[in-house]
């Protein structure tokens, strides 16, 4: 079990995502930055989808009540044991009475405390993950807060057995203050002048203050629309257009100001004109992007978008792959 004893400043409980509910208005939450998530849960012998903890720029102070073994990933921020400064992407042993800190981040935005056994709340719709709109999943639907007791379930490896493990370095992450986002055009990029869509991909755009789990606004040169009589059921804003589903990762471009990229948190569907969709893995950088970060859009193919979906799969199997050769051999130097 773990107690908190300060909660950051956002901190949920995520998993994988809740799945096979879109179509009632429900979105997959789950973590924003899948590639931490899924290494930290490695690191501590779990599956790659068990619940852990998500922080967002300021991390939880914590005290375990018996022996836990944790690892601390995503965007770097200052972390410490017992008052002792304590690497991330490194497995650790807590014993009971143990204190972890978590400081605030030193570039990117959200990381992971993944605990072995993963964190034991209720399943919802097959889910453990905290949809805060909706108050629903997690704890009550909310953030962590002070005080609160989670249980951790049962460990599929010995603490002995697991501390220690880290990733190659080669395969850690970077959190840079500029981006590249691959996109597939469309649903709607139709609404778009030519020069419109070719100055969407050829300037850069900034992130906003207004940028959480539902989604990113971004502000940049604007959008221009073509001529139309709106169809009937379409609203006279020339963004608007007859409802549609809302992928994650989505863009729309409300009154053609700036765009709101949609994220885990986001509703399913809804009337502006959603001009193209950024890949999955791709939204590992949006979901560390700070206010004032910015992005440039290349447009890529469906093929593409499959390929590149491979390579991160297999970037996945390379944690893996890497961790089973330090439990045999351990890393050269140390």
């Amino acid at each position: 079990m773990l107690k908190i004893l300060r909660p950051g400043l956002q901190t949920t409980i995520q998993d994988a995502g809740r799945f096979g509910w879109y179509h009632i208005g429900m979105p997959p939450s789950g973590a924003m930055d899948q590639f931490s998530f899924r290494a930290g849960n490695l690191l501590v012998g779990n599956d790659q989808g068990a619940a852990a903890l998500e922080t967002t720029f300021q991390g939880p102070h914590l005290e375990a009540a018996a022996e836990v073994t944790v690892a601390v990933t995503g965007a770097p921020l200052e972390l410490r044991l017992n008052g002792e400064p304590a690497p991330m992407w490194v497995a650790l042993a807590l014993r009971a009475g143990d204190r972890l800190q978590c400081g605030q981040v030193a570039a990117g935005v959200r990381s992971y405390i993944c605990v072995s056994g993963g964190i034991d709340v209720p399943e919802l719709l097959g889910s453990r993950s905290t949809y805060l709109l909706g108050r629903f999943g997690g704890v009550g639907g909310r953030a962590v807060a002070a005080h609160d007791l989670l249980r951790v379930g049962a460990p599929r490896r010995n603490a002995a057995e697991l501390t220690g493990r880290r990733l190659d370095a080669r395969l850690l992450p970077s959190f840079p203050e500029a981006a590249e986002l691959r996109i597939l055009m469309g649903l709607c990029s139709y609404r778009l002048t030519e020069e419109s869509i070719a100055q969407f991909l050829n300037t850069p755009w900034e992130v906003s203050t207004e940028a959480d789990r539902i989604g990113y606004r971004i502000h940049g040169a604007g959008f221009q629309f073509r001529d139309r009589e709106p169809p009937f059921g379409a609203g006279s804003d020339p963004s608007n257009v007859v409802d549609v589903g809302y992928p994650v990762g989505s863009i729309q471009v409300p009154g053609g100001k700036e765009g709101i990229l949609l994220m885990r948190d986001a509703v399913t569907g809804g009337g502006y004109a959603t001009i193209g969709t950024v890949i999955q893995c791709d939204l590992d950088r949006v979901a560390q992007a700070a206010p004032r970060a910015r992005f440039r859009f290349r447009a890529v193919t469906i093929q593409d978008a499959l390929r590149l979906r491979a390579q991160y799969k297999s970037r996945l199997r390379a944690v893996a792959d890497s961790l089973a050769l330090f439990d045999s051999v351990g890393w050269l130097g140390q």
